[in-house]
């Protein structure tokens, strides 16, 4: 995770010191960090195919209920106080809240029958981002890599000048950071760029690309200079090529920092107002956004953290409050992206960690449900306007097609055209397999 520490002044990070900007992100120049980024990119290999990702994390665990699979013939203490809204795909409905889901029903596809039997925020949630149980509330460290990170240690970024997982308005699952987003044994080369700012602050700004007040291009030149000379001693002694190769990563790090990609790409005010009113001015519309605009200038993950639904009671204002910025985030993306010609290539992916109890509590909410959930692919070369498995008709468990998270990801892995017998080696050194013995969702793909 690359993020710069900095005194915020009137929203604005000044004031940064000497040892700050010799710091700058631990940017190759200055650091390792960035090199790392860029090494570990090109050990990936070329690109097959430029696809990317835009996880879209409902943190807290979404009711899907609610959501993606209401059951508006249960009895009243399973069915919840919300109605359901025909779709553009007939015979498929949504709770009457997600009216953009519901115009776009024809490009999404709908999993009701994924599950995994945890009730755990930490477990869950490690579990639903790597395909793996290994984490819990009493030991939060993650012990796999999040499929996003693995896609961009085996892709790389889709173009030169940006990073190839960036993760916005920050990183966080659960409560820590980059948490279950992170890379794990693949190093931390892979872990999220976190932007760590909204996007719809009048003063958002990536400080990670912003160099410091009072210096330039030319300062920053002038250390690479320096290092050069400094390394001339180990250059002379070095008969592998390896500073050769230091030079070319470092080139490339140079590049990020002082070139026009990223930072064009990150300037949301380049955007339409219009377009900008379409996704919503609040921190979620803005952020999925900008992840179309970094997908589209080469990043090939994004993760677009969504919080706030752990709810317990009062699910009605829970859902009235969350439900409509969520939608206008997610519809006006999908639409976005089709209409750009991006969708076929761009896979769009919506999931928390676990769903909710399917009969609502003594406090009006509903309590943490692993049993059955819901998940939503859009895009990618995902075959949309369909529901694959199905819950019972409480809402209970699947009882058609049930799904394991390790499935929802090697769907991801496939439509990428990644490998699922790729192997890498974990802290004890051991082959540790990217696929959880997952299955590709044939009816998707």
């Amino acid at each position: 995770m690359l993020t710069i520490p900095c005194r915020v002044r009137s929203g604005r990070c000044d004031g940064v010191t000497r040892r700050d900007f010799l710091q700058v992100g631990g940017l190759s120049v200055l650091g390792l960090t960035m090199a790392d980024l860029l090494r570990a990119q090109a050990q990936a290999g070329p690109n097959k195919r430029k696809k990317s990702v835009i996880l879209y994390w409902m943190d807290g665990g979404p009711t899907h209920m609610e959501t993606y699979d209401p059951k508006p013939d249960a009895p009243a203490e399973y069915r919840g106080p919300f109605g359901v809204t025909r779709t553009s795909v007939p015979g498929v409905y949504l709770n009457e809240l997600l009216v953009g889901h519901a115009r776009v029903m024809d490009r999404i596809a709908l999993l009701r029958s994924v599950h995994h039997n945890n009730g755990d925020h930490f477990a869950a949630a490690h579990w639903m981002l790597t395909g793996y149980l290994g984490s819990t509330a009493a030991n939060r460290t993650p012990k796999f890599p999040s499929f996003p990170a693995i896609i961009s240690r085996i892709k790389g970024a889709n173009a030169p000048g940006v990073p190839p997982f960036v993760a916005v308005p920050y990183a966080m699952t659960v409560g820590i950071r980059p948490g279950y987003l992170s890379a794990t044994y693949l190093g931390v080369a892979y872990n999220p760029y976190d932007v760590n700012s909204d996007p719809n602050s009048p003063n958002f700004q990536v400080r990670n690309l912003n160099l410091p007040s009072g210096v330039t291009v030319e300062r920053l030149q002038d250390r690479r200079t320096l290092l050069a000379s400094l390394d001339k001693l180990q250059r002379e002694a070095d008969t592998t090529g390896t500073m050769d190769g230091v030079d070319r990563f470092n080139q490339k790090a140079f590049e990020i920092i002082t070139g026009r990609r990223a930072r064009e790409a990150f300037d949301i005010n380049r955007e339409d107002p219009r377009t900008r009113d379409r996704y919503g001015r609040h921190v979620y519309g803005q952020s999925a956004l900008l992840a179309r605009r970094l997908v589209e200038a080469g990043v090939t993950c994004v993760s677009v953290h969504n919080g706030g639904w752990d709810h317990h009671s009062n699910i009605e204002a829970g859902m009235k409050s969350r439900l409509p910025t969520f939608d206008q985030s997610v519809s006006a993306l999908i639409e976005d992206l089709d209409q750009r010609g991006m969708l076929d290539d761009v896979l769009v992916c919506v999931m928390g960690e676990f769903g909710r109890t399917p009969r609502v509590n003594s406090n009006a909410g509903r309590d943490h449900w692993g049993n059955v959930m819901s998940v939503m692919l859009a895009g990618g070369g995902i075959r949309g306007g369909q529901v694959v498995g199905a819950s019972s008709p409480k809402g209970e468990f699947p009882v058609q097609r049930p799904l394991k998270p390790a499935d929802v990801i090697a769907t991801i892995y496939k439509a990428l055209g990644i490998d699922l017998d790729t192997h890498f080696v974990n802290h004890a050194g051991r082959p540790t397999a990217i696929n959880n013995y997952g299955t590709p969702i044939e009816e998707l793909l």
